[in-house]
């Protein structure tokens, strides 16, 4: 058995595709992952299964589907790969209010984000991981998940350096 962090975008986001954590949790648990943990209210989830990355992702996506009624888009990662993930983070985490970690369900064809008044936020886009410092605040940024899709042709999720950090810790 593998673990994997999974990621689901989009749920219990002002009041749009509600999905509480102990029925997801259940269905997981149905769908026949193993020791399925959840981590706060936005679609963060451990699991263990013999299954690859693109089959959890299925899998997990027909089955919010077929029990809740919407898509929702997921993103697996292993422990190997979220540990990379963190350890190229290529700015200062000095301030980790303004860190964060944008999961992108592809390897983009572009890896530039053309945006008018960035100000003093950056990206680098790494694989399929975008990395985000945000000085003006994630309230404020012109780097939104929607952006990122509609620039790199990606579908992405984000999650800031606690979160990151703890899905790890939880993890292992």
């Amino acid at each position: 058995m593998k673990k994997y962090i999974v990621l689901l975008r989009g749920i219990n986001v002002s009041g749009k595709n509600k999905l509480p954590m102990a029925e997801l949790r259940e269905l997981l648990n149905d769908l026949g992952f193993k020791n399925v943990k959840t981590y706060i209210q936005s679609g963060n989830i451990i699991l263990e299964s013999e299954k690859l990355k693109s089959e959890i992702c299925k899998i997990i996506k027909d089955g919010v589907f077929t029990k809740f009624g919407y898509e929702v888009p997921v993103i697996a990662r292993t422990i190997p790969e979220w540990e990379k993930v963190i350890d190229s983070y290529p700015f200062s985490i000095e301030n980790e209010k303004i860190v964060a970690f944008s999961f992108l369900n592809k390897v983009p064809e572009e890896t530039i984000i053309e945006i008018k008044n960035i100000g003093e936020d950056k990206y680098k886009v790494d694989n399929d991981v975008l990395y985000l410092n945000c000085p003006s605040g994630f309230g404020k940024t012109k780097l939104t998940n929607n952006t990122i899709e509609k620039k790199l042709k990606v579908i992405a999720t984000t999650r800031n350096l606690r979160t990151t950090l703890k899905l790890l810790e939880l993890a292992k």
